[in-house]
């Protein structure tokens, strides 16, 4: 059944906006520069400017971040990182190179107290433009003219390292999502069809990876059902069987989709393979305040704590045959965002983030982190970065990317803005701060250029934060003395 504008107007007007959430999810306030709209929130803002990372809160965080030797991450006194994967310079167990441009990743316990991650390679155009593409392993490829695709990383018991080729011939793999049952979804960022660049197929897909079976990748087919747009990242809900998707596009701005299994389907390892292109139901989200009013765009939020009810409308073509899947909505039917990026499903919804907003917007942002609560179908703005006035100076946040819930409590995000690079994190009440500084610097002395960070996640036990720097393409390995974050 869904939420109708009437019902939500009725429902803020008694519970006094809606803010009241299940769970443990707090409200989520700002890095420096933000827009807090709660006390709590605002009182945190100021001082995580007063204090620049906001590591003099109380013992939040981990304190400063202090320079690497090597030039390559910055982390706090008593942290350490190991290098995995880097492209150009390890190489996978067929001989070739690790593939470069890094980006989502996820980790699973692997056997023999392994850890296994799926990493993706956002490599998008012409395979012969990439020195490092995905190699086209013999029975995993999708389309031997693209370069993308995912690698399988395995990291033994005494620092051992093994990595293969889980799915190639994919374009612009970009996000994704870990499913319930033990693999991955990985999500091709592009609507660009079959010529182009030479390729040989139409792109725009999700493609599911097991990290275990070799045998359960072969011959990779899309799903389809899930629709072919700028695919960012998936998250499943484990409870109702949806999965939700982020699409990261602009003219005009992206949507966030929903798709229902159809009647009688049971998710499971290999069977999204199995659906009908046409199978369940793909829709696209709609917006309305307190006062029923319809919302537009997400950018107009100003304020944490901002509560949205939300309905889905359906796709008319979700194979986006003649026209994207968001252009195919006039303005009043859904509600838009620019670069819709990660999500991660924790307690008991959706966190997604919208990167950034500028011109192309009705309001401009650095940053915004939603909270979707799949049982109120309410959307509730939980971080608001107010636009970097010098992304060059170290202290500020900005451009989030990539999320991942922590098991010490609240977000970490990856940081793809522009200037200086950073891990942070962000605690339930609202305080941020600094866990890495990327320093590997890819411009040059006068013009220096930190590549993003991408692919956050913890291992199964939550001992190691694994991250990766997109360009060249490094994945990490944190660990250190972690501890639970203060509210």
């Amino acid at each position: 059944m869904s939420l109708t504008r009437r019902d939500f107007a009725r429902t803020s007007a008694i519970t006094g906006a809606g803010v009241a959430l299940a769970g443990s999810v707090g409200a989520l306030a700002t890095a420096p520069n933000a827009l807090a709209s709660t006390e709590t929130g605002a009182e945190h803002a100021d001082g995580a400017s007063a204090h620049g990372h906001g590591h003099g809160h109380h013992g939040v965080g981990y304190g400063p971040l202090l320079p690497d030797p090597k030039g390559l991450l910055a982390l706090p006194a008593g942290f350490s990182y190991t290098v995995i994967t880097y492209s150009g310079r390890t190489r996978l167990e067929s001989g070739e190179f690790t593939p470069s441009n890094h980006d989502g990743t996820a980790t699973f316990d692997g056997p023999r107290g392994t850890t296994l991650l799926v990493n993706n390679h956002e490599l998008a155009g012409a395979r012969a433009d990439w020195p490092h593409p995905v190699p086209l392993t013999e029975g995993l490829v999708y389309d031997p003219g693209a370069a993308g695709g995912c690698t399988v990383v395995e990291v033994r018991r005494g620092g051992q390292v093994a990595e293969w080729v889980g799915i190639a011939g994919t374009a612009t793999n970009c996000a994704g999502g870990s499913t319930p049952w033990g693999t991955w979804l990985t999500c091709e960022e592009t609507e660009d069809k079959a010529g182009k660049y030479g390729f040989t197929k139409d792109h725009g897909y999700v493609f599911e990876v097991d990290p275990e079976d070799h045998r359960a990748n072969r011959n990779p087919k899309p799903v389809k059902a899930l629709g072919r747009y700028a695919h960012e990242a998936v998250v499943v809900d484990p409870r109702r069987g949806h999965l939700y998707l982020t699409e990261d596009a602009s003219n005009p701005n992206g949507l966030l989709y929903r798709w229902t299994p159809p009647h009688g389907f049971h998710h499971g390892r290999g069977r999204l393979r199995t659906l009908a292109d046409d199978a369940g139901v793909l829709q696209a989200f709609k917006c309305f305040d307190s006062g029923g009013q319809f919302v537009d765009d997400l950018s107009r939020a100003k304020k944490t704590g901002t509560v949205y009810g939300v309905d889905w409308v359906d796709v008319p073509d979700r194979d986006a045959r003649t026209v994207s899947t968001r252009k195919q909505f006039t303005a009043g039917q859904i509600t838009r965002a620019r670069k819709l990026e990660g999500m991660w499903w924790g307690d008991g919804g959706v966190y997604i983030v919208s990167s950034y907003a500028r011109e192309e917007s009705p309001a401009q942002h650095d940053g915004q982190v939603w909270f979707y609560d799949p049982k109120r179908r309410t959307l509730t703005l939980k971080v608001l970065l107010g636009v970097n006035p010098d992304p060059s100076e170290d202290g500020s946040f900005d451009g989030p990317d990539n999320i991942t819930v922590s098991p010490y409590g609240g977000l970490v995000i990856a940081e793809d803005g522009a200037g200086v690079q950073h891990l942070f994190g962000a605690t339930d009440s609202g305080r941020t701060y600094p866990i890495a500084r990327n320093e590997l610097n890819i411009g040059t002395g006068q013009e220096p250029e930190y590549s993003e960070f991408t692919g956050v996640t913890f291992s199964p036990d939550g001992r190691t934060l694994y991250a990766n720097i997109q360009t060249p393409g490094i994945m990490l390995a944190i660990t250190g003395p972690w501890k639970r974050q203060k509210r």
